[in-house]
């Protein structure tokens, strides 16, 4: 048995989500002809209340092209340090934008309107000029961790205040959205742009959407061309996503519940120090010093069982809709072999 926990961009189309690609209605898309791709643009931009959307090969793409499209050369980003547009971007927003970053440490990937508010450079030929603010939601470094709307709400005002642009990093925002429960509406009126990953739990194997204002996208579309994610008939890989928000939204929870109990059995282990809480799909436990963590990875991939480290002495495990329940007592019960 192969169980891999690496992370939830390893799912791969279901039957039912290639039926669907198969049967993809295609056009071109830098043409806009592209029947597919137009739908599935207009219903992530409906569910959210927003004007239009972009699909794009990738959520690092729209990540930057939303950057590129709200920054100016020498204006400052704001974000968590851990962040991923930050962190696992390539340095995406110097070398695109040429922009800096102001990072914060949050709690577990989260930000405070106050620590915002305190980040915001004054007006002076010294800073560099604060224009965006990024969220994440759920934090991938914060283990899952996600902000409900209520916990938005103050920042988005922030940044109304203070004529601060403001982005969301929605990589897994439909994680954290079967846990608020809060209508996606609530984002659209709240974000200038949002990023949407169709390639996660949501299981699509290619694809993200950027959301917001029709302006936004026109420039972005733009961008988009510069940047070479133009595609053409890339209905077929709309298709699937188009699947996804039909069919593969509401058994996320399903996700967090697994990485629940894997996250528990985890717990009881010796050389656990301790855990990030589990909100959503991710698992990060820290390890004692004296269990090396690649030498822990190395020692479940003996088992078929595939994890990741995550940093000094972290390992990270994903749960997602390629892991069964069976595979979850698998690795469970791998653990409480070596757990006293």
């Amino acid at each position: 048995m192969i169980v891999d926990l690496r992370s939830d961009t390893v799912t791969k189309p279901t039957p039912s989500m290639l039926e669907a690609m198969f049967a993809a209605i295609v056009g071109d898309d830098v043409y806009e002809e592209d029947e597919t791709v137009n739908q599935l643009e207009a219903e992530l931009a409906q569910m959210f209340g927003m004007e239009a959307g972009l699909f794009c090969p990738s959520g690092t793409m729209t990540n930057q092209i939303a950057i590129k499209c709200l920054t100016q050369p020498l204006d400052e980003v704001i974000c968590e340090e851990g962040s991923h547009v930050y962190r696992y971007e390539g340095g995406g927003i110097a070398f695109n934008s040429a922009a800096s970053v102001r990072l914060i440490k949050g709690d577990r990937g989260r930000l405070t309107a106050e620590q915002i508010e305190s980040a915001i450079n004054p007006s002076n030929i010294h800073y560099p000029h604060t224009r965006l603010v990024v969220l994440e939601n759920t934090s991938n470094r914060g283990g899952g961790s996600y902000y409900t709307a209520s916990e938005i709400e103050p920042i988005y005002h922030l940044c109304r205040l203070k004529n601060l642009y403001l982005h969301l990093d929605g990589a897994r925002i439909f994680n954290a959205l079967v846990e608020t429960h809060d209508d996606p509406k609530k984002y659209g009126h709240m974000f200038d742009s949002i990023s949407i990953c169709l390639s996660k739990g949501l299981g699509a194997p290619v694809g993200s959407v950027l959301i917001g204002s029709t302006d936004l996208i026109r420039k972005a579309r733009r961008v988009r061309k510069a940047f070479g994610g133009g595609m053409r008939q890339a209905g077929y890989l709309a298709a699937a996503g188009l699947y996804a928000l039909e069919h593969n939204i509401a058994r996320l929870k399903e996700d967090h519940e697994q990485a629940k109990r894997l996250g528990q059995a985890l717990q009881e282990c010796h050389f656990v120090k301790n855990m990030l809480p589990v909100d959503t799909n991710i698992i990060i436990a820290d390890l004692i010093d004296s269990y090396s963590a690649d030498n822990f990875v190395n020692r479940l991939a003996d088992h078929g069982i595939k994890c990741g480290t995550f940093g000094h002495q972290k390992v990270r495990f994903v749960t997602h809709l390629g892991i069964s329940s069976s595979m979850i007592d698998y690795t469970i019960d791998i653990l409480r072999k070596d757990r006293h």
